[in-house]
């Protein structure tokens, strides 16, 4: 004769049976799922993002990043808080973002200087560009100039050279600091055209723009929209800009390659980027806004009227333009025998 368990012992048994049967199930989804903190970030950005900027208020990145973040900010409805974070060439700021939480809410907006020509001057940093920070989008390139106080005794780019040459040595520039890109600029300018000029370091563009408006230095390259005020102001005169072609702001003023230096330019570039390990969906969230705000033709005009011009990319493009420059760079400063002093 066969005996079966009781009703309510058969009924507690399946209960186990089926219980486990959904853990073992639920196993198999956390196997092939996104993990649930990836989930999560549905939510995203549910507080505010902070943009480190390792440069000084005032400078070119810094005035495109206020441009473009208040826009994000309006679009995604909630506050984009832009912190300076100037000196040491940005090695500084770059170190708060590399070392941040990777969860979109620490953010870098940095120039090409940072990402590419501080590696190729300083062979140790804190940080690895391409190993600590994840790529979200290029946003814009800032056009650059030759601007000199106007007291200083030469208007273009060729008389400069010729006053170099007359008294080698005695004309200083200025810079925002060891590795910045009006020190590259600078640099390469000296040497293509064969001169000697004293590099004056400050602790960022904007003090340099300063010292440059008060007759500290006599002349430097600049980013345009770092000294257009000044410029309108007639507190600096402009001698030339560094684009292929005039600009549509300044017809009148030539190019450096037309008046001094032929073949010379120089533009940077200001880029957005986020720890390594941001997961690809905040990445992705980052980049479509950066899009978005750079395709409004309010965004596009201020950009436009500072001197820079609107690009955005992919992320995978600002990899792959990270990788170009770091090794252009590498090449350059070794060619021009280009150092951190």
């Amino acid at each position: 004769m066969t005996t079966h368990p009781p009703t309510r012992l058969r009924q507690r048994l399946a209960c186990r049976f089926a219980v486990l049967a959904v853990l073992a199930v639920l196993a198999v989804l956390a196997a092939t799922l996104p993990p649930l903190a990836a989930l999560a970030q549905s939510g995203y950005p549910n507080k505010t993002i902070r943009m480190v900027v390792p440069l000084g208020a005032g400078s070119a990145v810094d005035v495109a990043a206020r441009i473009v973040v208040q826009k994000m900010a309006l679009n995604m409805g909630q506050a984009i808080i832009v912190e300076n974070l100037p000196g040491a060439a940005g090695i500084v700021g770059a170190d708060k973002v590399a070392k941040a939480a990777p969860d979109g809410y620490t953010l870098g907006g940095f120039n090409d200087s940072i990402m590419t020509m501080v590696p190729a001057l300083q062979a140790r940093l804190p940080w690895d560009i391409q190993r600590d920070f994840s790529p979200v989008s290029l946003v814009a390139t800032v056009e650059w100039c030759l601007v000199a106080h106007p007291a200083a005794p030469f208007d273009s780019p060729a008389a400069l050279i010729k006053a170099v040459r007359d008294a080698p040595g005695s004309v200083d520039y200025g810079s925002g600091g060891i590795g910045s890109p009006q020190h590259i600029a600078m640099a390469l300018f000296a040497s293509e055209a064969g001169i000697a000029m004293n590099h004056v370091p400050y602790k960022g563009a904007a003090d340099m723009a300063g010292g440059l408006a008060a007759n500290q230095v006599p002349v430097a390259f600049q980013g345009l929209a770092t000294v257009n005020p000044l410029v309108k102001g007639k507190r600096l005169k402009l001698l030339a800009v560094a684009t292929p072609k005039r600009m549509a702001q300044y017809p009148d003023v030539p190019t450096v390659s037309e008046s001094g230096l032929p073949g010379f330019e120089f533009n940077s570039w200001f880029a957005v980027l986020a720890p390594a390990g941001t997961p690809a969906e905040i990445i992705a969230r980052l980049n479509a806004e950066v899009q978005k705000a750079l395709a409004d033709p309010g965004v596009r005009e201020q950009l436009l009227a500072q001197g820079l011009t609107p690009r955005g990319s992919s992320a995978e493009e600002l990899g792959n333009a990270t990788r170009a420059q770091l090794a252009k760079y590498a090449a350059l400063v070794k060619t021009n025998n280009i150092r951190a002093e």
